[in-house]
């Protein structure tokens, strides 16, 4: 099912992703191409969600590879069910069968899909996350370039499998390492900040409406004051920034008070040199004075 510009903003705000509207263009552009969405940004920003977001949009499944130092193609492609085989050859052992041919034993039935080639074999159109690329090893991000410059993966005891439909593919990076220009040519690039304060507060309406306007803009400034913090390394994230309003909610609070700040710090800041940062150079009372 193909969209409109227009109609891609109106499924995004339908479900509630709210997004600047260069960011609509740019993941509208990588769907008319049919090329793989590369998103960097800093923790917390909503590159995961974007993923979650197109699969919702489309009605589709969403198939997520979750990229960690020494994944290799077996954990990420696919790996052959060597307890199902061995299972195999000893019950035609026992029915009096003595050879099993390579042909019986490597078929689809022993074969253990993993995301990649689940994602390129399905009959459906699928959206294929690939989170944390940058934490992957050069050796892997090779093979992914491979992978996604054909959608077609060679298994040789089965020949060649090629994507019956492409699916829709975002890769997310938090930039822990320079990706490969390779990577980059392939993919259509876009770059997701922070949101604004007025953004964020439109956010949070969305999310928590029961909040209101005044707790919801207190918030976003709130911690849009902690983020441009140099000394804080973990800046909050968005959903760091509703499990806040969330709490506040539950407490039937409507605006913000020093003392909650200080007894809710650990839903935003979550390392204790962040905290004491925030206790030494900006305290609750001077943020709560700053906003307002």
């Amino acid at each position: 099912m193909e969209l409109t510009l227009s109609e891609l903003r109106d499924r995004f705000e339908e479900i509630n992703y709210i997004c600047e509207e260069d960011t609509v263009l740019t993941v509208f552009l990588a769907l008319k191409l049919q090329k793989p969405l590369l998103i960097e940004g800093a923790p917390g920003v909503g590159k995961t969600e974007m993923g979650k977001a197109l699969s919702r949009v489309f009605g589709v499944d969403l198939i997520r590879l979750q990229c960690y130092e020494g994944l290799d193609e077996n954990k990420a492609l696919y790996e052959w069910n060597y307890q199902k085989q061995l299972l195999k050859i000893q019950m035609s052992k026992e029915m009096g069968k003595e050879e099993i041919s390579e042909k019986e034993l490597f078929s689809r039935e022993y074969l253990l899909e993993r995301p990649l080639l689940k994602a390129i074999s399905s009959p459906e159109k699928n959206v294929l996350l690939i989170d944390e690329v940058d934490k992957c090893d050069h050796e892997f991000e090779a093979f992914l370039f491979e992978v996604l410059s054909d959608f077609q993966v060679s298994i040789p005891e089965l020949g060649t499998v090629k994507a019956l439909k492409v699916p829709m593919v975002v890769l997310t990076s938090n930039s822990e390492r320079e990706l490969s220009d390779g990577l980059r040519r392939r993919c259509i690039y876009l770059y997701l900040d922070f949101p604004s304060v007025e953004r964020e507060t439109q956010i949070i309406n969305k999310k928590i409406p029961q909040a209101g306007q005044k707790l919801s803009n207190e918030i976003a400034r709130a911690v849009n004051y902690l983020r441009e913090n140099q000394h804080i390394k973990k800046k909050p994230s968005i959903a760091e920034t509703l499990d806040w309003v969330g709490a506040l909610v539950s407490l039937h609070r409507d605006r913000l008070e020093a003392k909650l700040l200080d007894d809710f710090l650990g839903l935003l800041l979550k390392s204790k040199r962040d905290q004491e940062i925030f206790r030494e150079e900006i305290g609750a009372e001077n943020l709560i004075n700053s906003i307002r």
